[in-house]
């Protein structure tokens, strides 16, 4: 198992960095719903607060991969 990385050039694996993303932004999602859904909110307002927090969990997640992007070493950056 490669644990993330192409094994012949050691680069991290795109797809998979993708998928994490995914489920990264699902999970604030569908948090942000149970949340809503435990407070006694409508349906439709579970509906709103799930949009909005895909949306918060999109930009939380480029916020997170460009400090991450920073913190790595130059020889290692991709652009």
């Amino acid at each position: 198992m490669s644990r993330g990385r192409d094994p012949g050039s050691g680069r991290v694996d795109d797809r998979g960095l993708t998928r994490l993303g995914i489920g990264f932004v699902l999970l604030v999602g569908v948090s942000g719903a149970t949340m809503a859904l435990q407070g006694g909110a409508s349906l439709t307002i579970a509906a709103a607060v799930i949009l909005g927090s895909v949306g918060f969990g999109v930009v939380l997640l480029w916020y997170l991969r460009r400090t991450m992007r920073e913190l790595e070493p130059s020889s290692r950056r991709r652009r």
